[in-house]
């Protein structure tokens, strides 16, 4: 019964350890992102949702600051309220205007900050999403990065701004960003008229093929039918006379 007992306990503590390790391990890859629930387009309108996760083991965080792209740029920004918290929107002049669809803009939004209140913030294990719609996104990018700083009131401060290249690792701290559809996608291609007339041609063919078959297949049947044939008479006798 000890032996049991000894391989039982050891069973749970490798299953805590172990559970132990993965959820340590998510919490780990966690870090600041950004998406939309409007499947964002070039020149379009959308709501975009920042989510924040708490990294550290006791630290609170206190302060989370987006930062704005100067070459594509937001030219306005609807902050959603957050309970408790307080938004402070900082507006920027373009050093180079920049011309997207129809206008051409010259002041942009620069940064978003968000500030817990006191004695408050995003406790370790749990996120908060800060959200903001945007009329008129850029249409002259297929990535819009917003670069993040979040601060903790431990003093520890985060910068996620490493940028994320396609094929490669995703980098410690990367930047949000948020993927941009063209606003008119480029229709099919349409078939050449040789290619049409070949498929045409090449219907048109199988069904005399069909068509033959069929003939074919009842003049078959139709050969090979016994032929009916009549009782042979019998010869009259001439009466004796």
């Amino acid at each position: 019964m000890s032996t049991r007992r000894s391989i039982a306990r050891t069973g749970a503590i490798l299953t805590a350890t172990t559970l132990t390790v993965l959820l340590g391990a998510g919490v780990a890859a966690a870090h600041v992102s950004a998406h939309s629930p409007d499947n964002p387009t070039k020149g379009g309108d959308a709501e975009i949702v920042f989510r924040v996760p708490d990294e550290e083991n006791a630290a609170h965080t206190v302060m989370v600051r987006v930062n704005f792209s100067t070459t594509s740029p937001l030219s306005n920004a609807g902050i959603k309220p957050v309970a408790g918290w307080t938004a402070q929107e900082t507006m920027m002049t373009l050093a180079k205007p920049v011309k997207m669809s129809d206008q051409t803009i010259t002041t942009a939004v620069r940064s978003i900050t968000w500030t817990a209140p006191a004695g408050g913030g995003i406790v370790p294990g749990q996120f908060q999403e800060f959200a903001i719609t945007v009329e008129g996104l850029p249409d002259n990018t297929d990535q819009l990065v917003m670069p993040a700083v979040q601060t903790y009131d431990n003093g520890d401060v985060v910068n996620w701004n490493q940028p994320t290249v396609a094929g490669q690792a995703e980098p410690e701290h990367p930047a949000p960003n948020l993927t941009l559809a063209d606003a008119n996608p480029a229709p099919p291609a349409a078939q050449s008229t040789s290619d049409t007339t070949a498929r045409w041609l090449g219907g048109a063919g199988l069904i005399i093929a069909a068509l033959a078959l069929g003939f074919g297949l009842g003049a078959f049947v139709r050969s090979r039918r016994p032929t009916a044939t009549t009782p042979a008479e019998k010869p009259r006798q001439e009466s004796e006379v």
